[in-house]
């Protein structure tokens, strides 16, 4: 199969209930930028690293999928963006940086959605 296809990239698609508020969210704390915006559809890129969202057809879906969701991204210099991000503690629940036992320097945030977003980068000795 690998000489018939290759993978260039995988974006999640995430629920969402209030398109600006998400928008705002990824923009302003975590530096994405929208390439694509509709109220029903958008997507966010940065450094060619897509995120889509689809808003819900009701509030109960949403329901369904809040605090159930969670997306990994990987990124290089984590201290600098956490020094950004940790502005944000009074608007977001944030988990402080911190060592993972599998190799990675973490800090979590949950989105405006309740999509606990995991930022990490290898660490380094």
């Amino acid at each position: 199969m690998s000489d018939v296809t290759v993978t260039k990239r995988i974006s999640p698609m995430l629920a969402i209930i209030d398109m600006e508020e998400t928008l705002s969210f990824y923009e302003k704390v975590l530096g994405f930028k929208p390439i694509m915006k509709s109220s029903a559809y958008s997507i966010v890129e940065r450094d060619a690293q897509t995120i889509h969202f689809q808003k819900t057809a009701s509030e109960e879906v949403m329901n369904c999928v809040r605090g159930h969701t969670e997306i990994y991204i990987e990124v290089s210099n984590i201290h600098l963006l956490w020094e950004h991000v940790k502005t944000f503690k009074n608007r977001y629940k944030i988990r402080d940086l911190f060592d993972r036992e599998y190799g990675m320097t973490e800090f979590h945030i949950s989105d405006p959605n309740d999509c606990l977003v995991f930022i990490g980068e290898p660490i380094t000795k």
